[in-house]
């Protein structure tokens, strides 16, 4: 049977997504879609053989609407999921859950009431084949346990609306859930150090900086966030651990050598470097969701990252480490 999706905010993102299901991903179908512009939910709607809701409370509530996609701005998503949740409903959120810890919260509270896991937070770096090599080395103990990890993000540029918390809280966020689920702990601390700044910057930017965290278990991750590098879409990561090292390895195939030297093709931004982690994390979603079943990074997940993200961007204004305090973890979330 075809699980029948309806798509919260079909721009961007959600395009991409609409495209995958559509033409890569088997089980899936979106049906529904509902927008803020009624204009280009009214174009997806006719682009897809689909149905445009005049609003997402609609769609949700739609019994011919089997599951939830969430694709919208960032503070429009917290009473969409809760309303996905109240319906019973699958609901896959694109990062971030909610903008800050106190929205996630209440996503959490909802769903524990509703005594169901139901909510997936689209972090895709854990679908990932190099990062889920790199985890599966880490957690078989080939390489002991970790010490430090050495993480990079460069974007080639960003848009003037790109505003200076959005290096913590829209960027380096993919580190701090990916490091959360490499290292199986939590973070304690924050601080940010500031180097010196690119030229090529809008001035309202710090770029580029290095967000510094602590785990738990003392392990210190460093996350070199630069987004107007110019070169092109780099993502790095290297795991030093007791016995050894593991770096990602460059996602390219083909390497080049002639006159100018011996060289690859760099992608230029996250859908081309994490296509196939795109793909691989939206078809196991919409299998399990047609297995009545829950998978990926949960609402705890979203929360945990909200909050580290509150921390790094406190420490952006501030000298020093910046604690990480989070609530008890809910029994739903073990």
């Amino acid at each position: 049977m075809t699980l029948r999706i309806g798509m919260i905010g079909p721009g961007g993102m959600g395009k991409a997504h609409i495209e995958r299901i559509h033409t890569v991903i088997s089980g899936g179908r979106v049906v529904a879609v509902s927008d803020v512009n009624p204009d280009n939910a009214k174009a997806v709607a006719e682009q897809i053989d689909g149905t445009a809701y005049a609003t997402s409370a609609e769609l949700i509530n739609s019994p011919d609407v089997d599951a939830i996609m969430i694709a919208s701005y960032g503070p429009a998503h917290k009473p969409d999921v809760i309303a996905a949740i109240e319906a019973g409903k699958y609901v896959f959120c694109e990062k971030p859950l909610a903008p800050t810890a106190a929205e996630c919260e209440e996503i959490m509270a909802a769903e524990q009431k509703a005594g169901k896991k139901l909510v997936t937070v689209g972090f895709m770096r854990r679908f990932d084949a190099s990062y889920r090599e790199m985890k599966k080395i880490l957690d078989d103990g080939e390489v002991g346990e970790a010490l430090m990890v050495h993480c990079a993000h460069r974007n080639p540029t960003v848009p003037e609306m790109y505003t200076w918390d959005m290096a913590i809280n829209d960027t380096a966020i993919h580190e701090i859930d990916t490091m959360r689920w490499l290292l199986g702990e939590e973070f304690v601390s924050a601080r940010v150090d500031k180097p010196k700044k690119t030229s090529l910057r809008f001035e309202h930017l710090q770029d580029p900086l290095v967000l510094i965290l602590t785990s738990e278990s003392g392990v210190r991750v460093d996350d070199e966030v630069f987004v107007n590098c110019q070169y092109g879409y780099d993502i790095q990561c290297e795991l030093v651990a007791e016995q050894g090292v593991v770096r990602l390895g460059d996602q390219e195939l083909v390497h080049r050598a002639d006159k100018l030297g011996r060289r690859n093709r760099l992608t230029m931004d996250h859908n081309q470097r994490f296509g196939q982690a795109f793909v691989t994390e939206v078809q196991e979603w919409i299998t399990a969701v047609s297995q009545d079943r829950h998978t990926g990074s949960d609402s705890w997940d979203g929360y945990a990252a909200a909050v580290v993200c509150d921390a790094g961007v406190a420490a952006l204004t501030a000298d020093g480490e910046v604690p990480i305090t989070m609530i008890e973890r809910p029994a739903l979330y073990a």
